[in-house]
């Protein structure tokens, strides 16, 4: 006999079910399917959420189901699941994408900032040699001056 037996399995997973609502599973059969899924995603390298006496990958998704660590979901539940996972992944890479823009623009905004530092930079120090010039062409105007009185 397997313990935890299926019925026990049946009930820990439809006791979240309330009165009146459908069980997510009913049968040995729904109940064996949904643990060989789980099975199957650890086998994929999903990480196991129990320690299991055994490392078989559906003993290991039998303990899991026992636990209450995953969740077995109604068809109608688990396509709601898959849209709002999608849902979420679209809106992840929406916001990747604008983090992105928002990185060049900055650097771009950037790179503009230096250009214009660098011309400022520039045109300071062109009016500080004319300014040189114009002061060498005093100092020899005046000491031409100064020659002429002499």
């Amino acid at each position: 006999m397997l313990h935890p037996s299926y019925t026990d399995l049946m009930d820990i997973v439809n006791s979240n079910v309330e009165n009146g609502e459908q069980p997510v599973v009913n049968s040995r059969y729904s109940i064996v399917m949904a643990t060989a899924k789980r099975a199957r995603q650890i086998i994929d390298g999903k990480e196991p959420l129990v320690y299991a006496k055994c490392n078989k990958p559906f003993s290991i998704a039998v303990e899991e189901v026992y636990r209450k660590k995953v969740q077995v979901l109604n068809d109608e539940e688990a396509q709601e699941y898959k849209e709002k996972e999608e849902e979420a992944k679209h809106q992840k890479q929406l916001a990747e994408e604008e983090t992105a823009r928002r990185l060049r623009e900055a650097a771009l905004e950037a790179e503009q900032a230096q250009l214009e530092a660098e011309a400022a930079d520039e045109e300071e120090l062109f009016e500080v040699s004319e300014d040189v010039e114009d002061a060498e062409a005093e100092g020899v105007a005046d000491a031409d001056a100064s020659d002429a009185e002499e």
